[in-house]
């Protein structure tokens, strides 16, 4: 999934590590974008025509749908084309060893930013069609969704405890090795020190950040989080957004709207269930009400997860 994956397993049999592997691996050939023969790749391509998915990409869009509604629009699946348009044609790793923007387009030129909704996904069984017209891309959701998948099914197989970073969106799930409560650090992106250390006992933090993941096009910085109001690489305020919530998918959707949003307006999408902070481009932290509570909550023996929303640790 592009990104570095971490497990901690407290409890269990050790043939669980290999199992967890497996079971992301097996979702990325259903997810990714970047392999043609993937069920989103397949699905993207039908034009509107219905095709039999798996369970797996059956929730994914389901999800997917649900998060756009929650935010008003403000995480929306269906910008594949501006994606593409910005430059992020090929994996990351990929895209940046490409040579000075590699001759893509533009992006003087303003995208149409119409295009079919969500809504519009047709759903009957075992199969999905997309409406015509519409790419559906899994980034900003699927890391979550597949920690949250993962982390369940390694519970279910008898592991004690999990603690699962897929790329900076972390869910923990059961015991911790120590039994006090897991303990996650949130990296400021220009300190050596921490913004903060959050204690959870169950329940996931993502990041979601325009920092690292950019490139170059025509001599302007792009990254991967697209404005739906624009079509184009956000230009909003903020540097970092982090948000805690019982799930993973969750906290990666809120974390994307949260940045997008800016620091006017960053947290009123959060609720009672849900906690965030924030970095703006001078550095300047900013957390919601209730981020305080999870503050120091357990001893930093227990563990650290360094998360930056890249996955470094």
């Amino acid at each position: 999934m592009g990104s570095d994956i971490h497990v901690v397993l407290v409890g269990g049999a050790s043939k669980l590590v290999e199992l967890a592997r497996n079971r992301v691996d097996q979702l990325e050939r259903r997810w990714s974008r970047f392999l043609p023969d993937s069920e989103v790749s397949l699905l993207n391509a039908a034009s509107g025509r219905p095709m039999v998915v798996s369970e797996d990409t059956r929730l994914l869009l389901r999800r997917a749908i649900e998060a756009w509604r929650i935010t008003g629009g403000g995480f929306d699946p269906t910008l594949l084309d501006a994606l593409l348009h910005a430059g992020y044609d090929r994996t990351f790793d990929e895209l940046v060893d490409a040579p000075g923007g590699d001759g893509r387009l533009g992006v003087a030129q303003r995208l149409d930013v119409t295009r079919p909704g969500c809504t519009e996904i047709v759903f009957d069984g075992d199969s999905v069609a997309l409406p015509s017209g519409m790419g559906f891309d899994p980034g900003g959701i699927g890391k979550g969704l597949a920690a949250d998948l993962v982390a369940t099914q390694l519970i279910d197989e008898g592991a004690a405890g999990v603690c699962l970073n897929m790329g900076g969106d972390v869910r923990v799930i059961g015991q911790s090795p120590s039994g006090a409560g897991w303990t996650l650090a949130i990296e400021h992106p220009w300190c050596i020190e921490p913004i903060a250390l959050v204690g959870l006992w169950e329940g996931a933090v993502a990041t979601s950040s325009v920092l690292r993941r950019a490139w170059t096009v025509d001599r302007r910085r792009m990254h991967h989080l697209i404005d739906p109001a624009t079509g184009e690489p956000s230009t909003s305020d903020l540097a970092l957004a982090s948000v805690i919530a019982a799930d993973a998918w969750m906290a990666e959707v809120l974390a994307k709207a949260v940045l997008l949003r800016g620091s006017e307006r960053a947290f009123d999408l959060l609720d009672e269930a849900t906690t965030g902070l924030a970095v703006d481009h001078a550095g300047r932290v900013t957390s919601s009400a209730g981020f305080a509570a999870f503050l120091g909550g357990v001893p930093l023996r227990d563990i650290l997860v360094f998360d930056d929303g890249e996955g470094r640790r």
